[in-house]
């Protein structure tokens, strides 16, 4: 199970910080991804943490994002800076065994998501 925490709504150029917090599987072994969906819009990789530590971030996002995590309080972070407009979407934590991957249906398990608002 994943539960995603830290969603809300902050003006441009603003933070915010999400969290995925894992139970039911053991995290060290598992890739945890962040996907994210805006109204109208297709899902899109954001950025993912495989279990040896690599990271990947979307163009998009890359200087501006960081992921991270720590497998003994069972969480994975995801630190947003610069905040834009177009970072308005519902974000959805996911996680499949070891490996990273941009293609959400190769992730086994995910969360409810979190609404993530950029407005002034």
């Amino acid at each position: 199970q994943l539960v995603e925490s830290g969603g809300g709504q902050v003006q441009p150029g603003g933070s915010l910080r999400l969290s995925c917090t894992a139970s039911g599987f053991s995290l060290p072994a598992f890739a945890i991804g962040w996907f994210r969906q805006a109204p109208g819009k297709e899902r899109e990789g954001v950025s993912c943490i495989s279990a040896s530590g690599d990271t990947d971030y979307a163009d998009s996002v890359k200087g501006r994002f960081t992921i991270s995590r720590d497998n003994a309080k069972r969480t994975t972070s995801l630190e947003m800076n610069n905040l834009k407009p177009e970072d308005t979407a519902v974000y959805y934590c996911v996680a499949r065994s070891w490996a990273c991957s941009t293609r959400w249906n190769d992730f086994g398990s995910w969360g409810q998501g979190t609404q993530v608002t950029i407005s002034s």
